[in-house]
């Protein structure tokens, strides 16, 4: 329905102006808003930034706007944040900001961001940080991961970290050139470990990890040092979480010296740098082996105490041994030789029976085997004339069935089949074999024994039917 010619109509950029207007002089000035930095959108060509504010309510969006930082402010505010939480702006932190309502004729309503506070930011992650040790608490699995059993030696580590990390490569350093020489074997299972992906990464890893937990005797998190900012992935709670009721002692070496993350609370220990965790485990190794190689050095010590006593009385016992065993072979000498002459005597007497016996039972078997081997050749002599009889007989069969099917075969031949009488009728190249494979009007072959005749199909009869 067309407007009435009375009605005024204005144009867009008048109601764009009037709109500008009203909020310009309804938000003169700036105030304070929180808000969480859902994506910060730097563009490092201008300089500028064009953050996407939400507020979330349960892990749901209740409210959400655009805004602005300009170039200045937003150097100004980037160094503030790297100087006090040692982290630069980012998404996903929740920010206390000085802002001003604006709106633009192109792009909208917007904030413009004045000033933002750290202080606030940090007061933010320590509440986060609260929240999770009492949820833990509430849920009894707070210790849970200090009560797994440690073995006496663990050797087979499963390492969490980034590749390129320097904790990483730290930690491996101080394993593998630890002066006792002690062999550790590990395994990296790379992860993020900072950043927006950072809960779910290393969440990720540790169920992985679960599956061959049977392979592993600790699980070490290693990461290379930070402000708090950057260390809030490990106050969120569902990290926290899958390190405390892990099956798995869990050591961290997160690298900062202020206080613990949640996730470091909950862990079987807690090292404040990597290579402070490698020297757990090396410590372990030493509380061993120390009492071990006290303990050999002292049986070698007992050792040599009782063996140098010992050496003079088998010194003794040895010439005394002698002494008497030479008095002992004197006084039976004689008796020695008298039964050494009876024992020969007895010897040869029972080889010459032996020999009369072997002489007797040569001959005996001698006698059976030819006897044996006369009536074996016998019997082999008149299977081989049956086997030849039968083999003759069941030849001569197998040639007559050959020859009948050699007759058999000439005489389906077609040449034999030409010579009585019979011919072939070709269509097309094709035997015809039925009226179906004709038409009145074809040209067929007729082949004779002879020579060829070609002719047209001028009629075909069935059963005296013409068709």
């Amino acid at each position: 329905m067309a407007p009435d010619k009375t009605v005024k109509i204005f144009r867009l950029s008048q109601v764009t102006a009037s709109i500008q207007a009203t909020i310009q002089k309804r938000y003169s000035s700036h105030f304070w808003v929180t808000a969480e930095i859902n994506r910060l959108n730097h563009y490092s060509h201008s300089g500028h930034c064009y953050p996407e504010l939400v507020e979330k309510e349960n892990g749901k969006i209740r409210a959400e706007i655009r805004s602005v930082l300009w170039k200045d402010d937003f150097a100004r505010i980037n160094q503030q944040f790297i100087t006090q939480l040692q982290t630069p702006l980012k998404d996903g932190i929740k920010v206390l900001m000085l802002v001003k309502v604006a709106f633009n004729p192109i792009s909208g309503i917007q904030l413009q961001i004045k000033d933002i506070d750290p202080v606030f930011t940090l007061g933010d992650l320590e509440r986060e940080k609260n929240e999770s040790v009492a949820k833990l608490k509430s849920e009894k699995i707070f210790d849970l991961n200090k009560s797994r059993p440690l073995p006496l030696l663990p050797k087979r580590i499963a390492i969490i970290s980034a590749q390129t990390s320097k904790g990483y490569s730290d930690f491996i350093k101080i394993l593998d050139t630890n002066p006792h020489r002690f062999t550790f074997f590990h395994m990296l299972f790379p992860a993020y470990l900072q950043g927006d992906r950072s809960v779910d990464s290393i969440v990720s890893v540790l169920q992985k990890l679960e599956k061959v937990k049977d392979h592993f005797d600790v699980v070490a998190i290693i990461r290379g040092g930070g402000g708090d900012v950057g260390l809030s992935t490990f106050n969120n709670f569902e990290l926290a979480k899958a390190i405390a009721t892990f099956p798995l002692p869990v050591i961290t070496g997160i690298g900062h010296a202020t206080n613990d993350t949640v996730s470091e609370m909950v862990s079987y220990y807690n090292a404040i740098t990597p290579t402070q965790s490698a020297g757990f485990l090396i410590k372990r190794f030493e509380e061993f082996s120390v009492p071990v190689e006290e303990a050999v050095k002292k049986i070698q010590r007992e050792a040599e105490l009782k063996l140098s006593r010992n050496k003079e009385l088998i010194r003794q016992s040895v010439g005394s041994l002698q002494s008497k065993t030479r008095t002992a072979v004197r006084r039976n000498s004689e008796s020695l030789m008298s039964e050494q002459k009876q024992i020969a005597q007895a010897t040869r007497f029972h080889i010459r029976s032996a020999y009369e016996r072997l002489q007797s039972f040569q001959e005996r078997t001698s006698a059976a085997f030819s006897q044996r081997i006369s009536a074996t050749a016998g019997n082999l002599t008149k299977i081989s004339e049956v086997l030849k009889s039968k083999s003759l007989v069941t030849l001569n069969e197998q040639i007559i069935k050959l020859n009948t099917t050699e007759n058999q075969l000439r005489a389906l031949d077609p040449e034999n089949v030409l010579q009585r009488g019979y011919s072939i009728t070709k269509h097309n190249g094709s035997a015809v074999s039925s009226l179906r494979n004709v038409r009145s009007g074809d040209t067929i072959e007729s082949i004779l024994l002879d020579g060829t005749i070609k002719s047209k199909v001028t009629e075909k009869i069935t059963d005296g039917r013409k068709h």
